[in-house]
């Protein structure tokens, strides 16, 4: 890469950066020139210099300008001027804001115990890094969460792999770490097949893998396999595209190893020399033909058999899996019965297969390590510990849904205080956020950092911090998260806006107030640096320079001792190989084999209750124009995408009497969100799809509107606590419900709220928009 990073005049310059967040993003760490003239960022291009994204961006990075600049946004330090959920607010100071948190956090310590405050963290951004050492190293609580239901993200398949496997996060083999020949690299083998599961790669990419990639392998030559609910542009262009009712993943995948097993097409050389418990898992799968799983998943048992066949034959080959996997209660079963897909086909750490990092290395490691902060008998009454041990010792946060519980019943302790760091709850993350808003309500202080006035913010915060956008701080940017990073990114400070703060530089003010011996850190450069020279041996300012860092490359780490802590060759597990059969599931309490189970709410599982509530429902796929709550103010991505919408079938579209665009109220036993008709004939029959995260930034944010956050909140109908023996994984994407048109084609409200109709909402938009 080109090493300048810095160029122009003092009033009209460019800087050279890699994107994360905020605004919200996985760590994809795309390569971008920002365009600064008089202070003010005017301009956004991709860097065609960047080894990855060479030069591609996704609007949410073209519009930077907008968001940054928006006149709502938060960029100075406000203390709750009236009471909660007036949103009335009195503008303070840094200094200010910490004092006063300084001694709320002491008084809590004192009175209740540090058990009683909390850190609640969001999925994706910059601050997932930072949150639990705010919590573990700055206010010293052994509680911090990720408030959804059974962690249902990233976590739980890191989880798996770690105990199964014993590696970081297992990505395809994309030729990410070779990047000045990329493809044509002679190390490097296009993979034949990528299996591409439970993901929309084109508009999620999730957890630091660049989704056009696929589009650069398929252009080679490459095909696709695609298992998802929706026919996406990539199932479009798959030569299988599995088209499963949603929750019945692991029924397919057990499938398909029968197919493997018993027909002999699996990889035998490596399951005989590096994988534990076959013939447990051999026995296993005979319970799963493709004739009765066909019948689970209401795809074609033909289908099985020829994919598994195809996929098997082909020379190199990859699977990759999304969040989708695990956003079912099944969830921790489909992620293994797909990491022991990986093994049984030999797939693990060879060139166009799927590559293997460290469980965890540099600021990975580093964050996890800030628990030594706590005290043992502390870290022993966190949320969930006992309960759920597995979840517990897997992600070092709180079991989420104990967590909601304790704000309940205020047993076995009350909490206080919450820290709300990078995440609009209620519109965004929650499940059953009706139960969470009243739970929020109990606490009797709330610091929020946050970029944008949210429902929850103007509900129960007391203290607000404004975030910095990244092209407004110093940082690093890590595809996943330092479990297999295939390069490491400077994040440059261009620009200054209001007096605003990383996640970073508030845990080492904050941390040097509360506990400064674990924060000897000058500045967020300073950290870095010191972060890195072990690790690399580079400071922020040699990286910086670079661009990027690339680390080699090697296949097939396990013959040759690198994937071990010991040294040793194998694969860090209890067993040294990947376990077939999971020790650790089964000393938690579950079974050691994957299994089947029908989501909680089903037509197979609840026949009755699917009678009024005919429709599988399945939530949350995700759109270019927005990272979950967020980008819902940017006049040109609301311009793209105005409205939530529910995907309907066409024939169950003619069955309810709802014609395209049309106001409809999705509703079941658990609560109802009113959507726009979208009628397309991609969504399965008998399935309808509802957009997640969604408010209107255009309404009045104070109580009891908030923002609309009532109004289209798919999330009203998804169950909590019916989550997997783990605690992890749950069924955000299986569930049932019914859909009719709204009386009047109004436009969407809190049931118990007057309606307002489209009209009046669009005015309003309009007019805000106008004023910017």
């Amino acid at each position: 890469m080109r090493k300048e990073w810095k160029w122009g005049t003092d009033d009209d310059y460019y800087v050279r950066t890699c994107g994360w967040s905020p605004p919200g993003d996985h760590p994809v760490g795309c390569g971008m020139i920002l365009h600064v003239k008089d202070g003010k960022l005017v301009d956004v291009e991709g860097d065609p210099e960047h080894p990855i994204s060479q030069g591609r961006l996704c609007i949410r990075c073209l519009t930077l300008p907008e968001y940054i600049y928006h006149p709502q946004r938060i960029i100075h330090p406000l203390k709750r001027a009236g009471e909660r959920g007036e949103n009335k607010w009195q503008r303070i100071t840094w200094d200010e804001a910490y004092d006063i948190i300084e001694e709320k956090v002491n008084f809590f310590k004192e009175n209740y115990g540090a058990q009683s405050m909390i850190v609640l963290g969001g999925t994706g951004r910059e601050a997932t890094l930072y949150y639990a050492p705010l919590a573990y190293a700055v206010l010293g609580t052994p509680n911090c969460s990720v408030p959804l239901s059974g962690n249902a993200c990233y976590g739980p398949r890191c989880a798996a792999t770690q105990f199964a496997v014993g590696i970081g996060y297992p990505e395809i083999d994309y030729a990410g770490y070779f990047h000045e020949n990329r493809y044509d690299d002679p190390q490097y083998k296009l993979p034949e097949y990528v299996w591409i599961w439970g993901k929309e790669p084109l508009r999620s990419n999730a957890d630091g893998f660049f989704g056009h990639a696929i589009i650069d392998m398929m252009k080679r030559g490459t095909q696709l396999i695609v298992t998802d609910p929706r026919v996406t542009w990539l199932a479009a262009h798959a030569k299988y595209h599995f088209q499963i009712r949603p929750g019945t993943d692991t029924a397919l995948s057990l499938a398909l190893m029968n197919v493997m097993i018993n027909e002999d097409i699996y990889d035998k050389e490596f399951v005989e020399s590096w994988c534990w418990g076959f013939d447990d898992l051999k026995e296993r799968v005979q319970e799963y033909t493709p004739e009765r799983c066909a019948e689970i998943c209401d795809v074609p048992a033909e289908m099985i058999y020829a994919a598994a066949r195809d996929f098997c034959a082909a020379d190199s080959k990859s699977i990759q899996w999304g969040v989708a996997t695990v956003m079912a209660q099944n969830g921790m079963q489909i992620v293994q019965s797909l990491l022991y897909l990986m093994a049984i086909t030999g797939i693990y750490d060879v060139p166009g297969g799927i590559t293997c990092g460290k469980v965890s290395s540099a600021l990975g490691a580093w964050r996890y390590s800030t628990t030594g902060e706590i005290s043992e008998d502390l870290w022993n009454i966190r949320i969930g510990t006992s309960e759920y041990p597995c979840s517990a010792v897997a992600m070092s946060l709180n079991q989420p849904d104990m967590v909601l519980d304790v704000l309940e019943s205020e047993e076995p302790y009350k909490l206080h205080m919450a820290w709300i760091n990078s995440t609009s709850l209620i519109s965004c993350i929650n499940q059953a956020p009706d139960r969470w808003y009243d739970a929020y309500k109990k606490l009797d202080f709330v610091v929020v950092q946050e970029l944008f006035m949210t429902p929850i913010a103007a509900a129960v915060g007391d203290i607000i911090l404004p975030t910095s956008t990244f092209p407004e701080h110093d940082g690093i940017v890590m595809p996943h998260f330092g479990r297999n990073t295939n390069f490491i990114g400077a994040m440059n400070k261009a620009i200054e806006v209001g007096d605003c703060r990383s996640d970073l530089e508030v845990c080492i003010t904050l941390g040097k107030r509360l506990n400064p011996d674990a924060w000897p850190y000058e500045d967020a450069k300073d950290f870095f640096s010191q972060q890195f020279m072990g690790f690399i041996g580079k400071t922020f300012e040699d990286i910086r320079e670079l661009g990027v860092y690339e680390p080699p490359y090697e296949y097939r780490k396990y013959e040759k001792g690198l994937l071990r802590a010991d040294g040793d060759i194998g694969f860090e597990t209890i067993t040294g190989k990947v376990e077939l059969r999971a020790t650790m599931f089964e000393a938690w309490g579950d079974n050691a084999l994957p299994y089947y189970q029908e989501p909680p709410y089903s037509p197979v599982s609840t026949p009755e209750l699917s009678r009024e509530y005919p429709y599988v429902l399945t939530t949350g796929a995700r759109r270019f124009t927005a990272f979950h709550s967020e980008h819902k103010m940017i006049p040109t991505l609301r311009h793209i995408d105005p409205w939530p919408t529910v995907e309907i079938n066409p024939q169950d579209a003619a069955k309810e009497g709802i014609e395209q665009n049309d106001w409809v109220c999705v509703e079941n036993n658990f609560g109802q969100a009113v959507l726009r008709a979208d009628i397309v004939p991609t969504i399965k029959p008998g399935v309808v799809h509802g957009i997640h995260a969604w408010w209107y930034p255009e309404e009045d944010i104070s109580e009891p509107n908030m923002g609309g956050a009532w109004k289209s909140n798919i999330n009203r109908l998804i169950p909590h606590e019916y989550i997997s023996k783990l605690g992890l994984a749950a069924p955000l994407k299986s569930s049932i419900c019914k859909i009719y048109k709204v009386p009047d084609n109004n436009w969407a409200s809190h049931p118990d709220k007057p309606w307002k109709t489209e009209a009046q909402a669009k005015s309003i938009l309009t007019s805000q928009q106008s004023n910017q």
